[in-house]
């Protein structure tokens, strides 16, 4: 699958907001491992720093990507983020080994 889309999002809490975080990053998960071209979706939480998360996810595509950016659930969360996340680095990678 050399045009597998691989992402590792980082996320992180503002002060004091790390529950709450987790929380609506939990609610990520199911309907995001549901949706069409979805290969990994796994939420991992930093061991040092529990205000990290960070979604490791694979996907098909850019376009189901895309089209997951557009999902409820997504938009959703984007809504609630501004009060929850001090920083959001996304990097984008394919395999090479």
């Amino acid at each position: 699958m050399e045009n597998v889309l691989t992402l590792v999002a980082t996320i992180t809490a503002k002060t004091g907001k790390a529950e709450p975080l987790k929380n609506a990053l939990l609610d990520l998960v199911a309907p995001t491992r549901a949706e069409a071209g979805c290969l990994q979706y796994d939420l991992h939480q930093d061991n040092q720093d529990p205000n990290v998360f960070v979604f490791l996810e694979r996907w098909t595509g850019y376009d189901v990507w895309h089209d997951h950016m557009e999902s409820a659930h997504i938009k959703a969360y984007i809504a609630l983020a501004d009060d929850l996340v001090n920083e959001f680095v996304v990097k984008e990678m394919h395999a090479i080994g």
